[in-house]
């Protein structure tokens, strides 16, 4: 098995290997922040942090590019923990799997996330701050926190802190296209409390597993028309609990708010002489979702199997309007660019469901290019978990990325494509959100642009990143880096 060590360009992997020793989870960047605060002073590199955590690293122009507008690499620290249901593994201590695929072309990990999304993007920024050939405007690397779960490092950038006037974010999944708009976001926190009912006399209790869904990034795989699983179960539960007796004791679907739900599990209890019908209705269900998604979902699979009987269920009446309103919740694209059918403008994910005895938390995330379009689902989101009765918080709005088509970093980099490839780069929208929307806010008039090499299913135990393409994104930077000083 190849060591990614190995690859080329050779200092970028190395650093990239170095990230996937170092525990980097959404929430727990301590360590890794050191690790970058380190590497800067180590390489006499102007070393800062502020107080959320946020590192930047400056180093100086090229001799003779002292005048030139200085030029900020940006990423974010943290990743997305995602597992394979059976795979034994601590994202909080455990380094990530990577490995090179049997047919050269990948690094993956071992059914975990691999953290490419942003690690490679974090290690082409020490790459680049490393490498004395190059020849560059004055440069800053940006380095945030908790990208993935709020955006918060970039929420809590202050104003006056960078000293660049061109931002490259270096946290695209396709080579090729270069990124000049992005969605905006918000979170929809939903809370439903309870005390817990007794379980019926004679009931047993059953555990339902839906499995074998692909999952993926709630942005920019969300158009594949992947299955839900959260949805699905729901689908499943309304019907046995409509036509089967069933009660429902837990539920736990899905684990971040911007990963499609891959897996969700369900305890039931039903009369003892139905359990033959509950195991038959989820063959029935597992057949017609695999009819349905066709082409799509390779395997989705439901079971019923005994489990131990539950200390207690879910109240009737919560439980009913929880099974309502998860199914009344819209989920999946909302809505296309008119001029554009093939680019999602708004959309939902219902992320996660859980339970825990005393509450039931469910977390979607609304995002759309268009403020008012956005505003609209979080309010039919929001409406309709009200009207079941629990308590619904809209949080953490952040804004889109706005296209500026006349920007001069754009049309430096089209420039530099077409001279580098001999092709034209294409000019995308992504349906996910970048930190240059959020970024922008406190620089007005920052120059920026998004790019990176390819990678695979981000956000779910499939992530997986091009080899080739790394090399071709290495030499798309180097290249504009140069170009820059020009």
């Amino acid at each position: 098995m190849t060591d990614i060590r190995n690859l080329q360009p050779s200092a970028l992997w190395n650093h990239f290997y170095s990230l996937t020793r170092i525990p980097r989870p959404s929430g727990k960047t301590a360590e890794v922040a050191k690790f970058l605060v380190d590497f800067g002073k180590s390489h006499g590199l102007e070393t800062l942090q502020d107080e959320i955590g946020n590192v930047l690293l400056r180093k100086p122009a090229s001799p003779g590019c002292e005048h030139l507008p200085g030029v900020i690499l940006q990423g974010h620290m943290d990743m997305v923990p995602q597992k394979a249901g059976d795979k034994v593994f601590d994202f909080e201590r455990d380094a990530i799997e990577a490995h090179v695929s049997a047919d050269g072309e990948w690094v993956t990990a071992d059914r975990t996330t691999l953290g490419a999304d942003n690690g490679i993007g974090v290690a082409t920024a020490m790459a680049v701050l490393t490498d004395d050939s190059i020849k560059h405007p004055a440069l800053e690397a940006l380095f945030t926190v908790d990208e993935e779960t709020g955006m918060y490092g970039a929420f809590d950038l202050k104003g006056g802190w960078l000293q660049g006037k061109i931002l490259l974010n270096l946290d695209s999944e396709t080579e090729g296209e270069l990124y000049v708009g992005c969605a905006g976001g918000v979170d929809g926190n939903i809370t439903f409390r309870y005390f817990e009912a007794d379980v019926p006399e004679g009931d047993v209790a059953l555990k339902i597993h839906l499995t074998g869904l692909h999952g993926g990034h709630s942005g920019v795989d969300i158009n594949l028309q992947r299955a839900n699983a959260n949805k699905l179960m729901f689908r499943f539960l309304k019907e046995a609990v409509g036509n089967y007796e069933a009660r429902l004791a837990s539920i736990c679907g899905g684990t971040l708010r911007n990963a499609i739900p891959y897996e969700c599990t369900a305890t039931i209890t039903v009369p003892r002489d139905g359990v033959d019908d509950i195991v038959r209705l989820t063959e029935e269900f597992a057949e017609l979702f695999n009819k349905e998604y066709h082409g799509i979902e390779n395997n989705i699979i439901l079971t019923a199997e005994r489990t131990d009987t539950p200390s207690g269920l879910i109240p009737e009446e919560i439980q009913d309007d929880l099974i309502n309103a998860v199914t009344a919740c819209p989920n999946g694209v909302y809505r296309v660019i008119p001029e554009m059918p093939e680019i999602v403008e708004t959309s939902n994910n219902l992320a996660v469901i859980k339970s825990d005895g005393e509450s039931i938390k469910v977390q979607c995330l609304t995002r759309s290019s268009v403020e008012s379009r956005k505003e609209e689902v979080a309010s039919m989101i929001e409406s309709v978990f009200s009207l079941a009765g629990a308590k619904v918080e809209m949080v953490g709005s952040y804004p889109g990325w706005k296209p500026n088509l006349e920007s001069p970093i754009l049309g430096t980099m089209k420039e530099v494509y077409r001279e580098q490839f001999g092709k034209e780069a294409k000019i995308v929208i992504i349906h996910a959100g970048l930190e240059c929307g959020i970024i922008g806010r406190n620089y007005p008039g920052m120059d920026m642009i998004s790019f990176g090499p390819t990678i695979m299913h981000p956000h779910s135990p499939a992530e997986k990143i091009n080899i080739h393409s790394v090399e071709l994104f290495w030499k798309l930077l180097i290249a504009t880096l140069e170009k820059l000083t020009k």
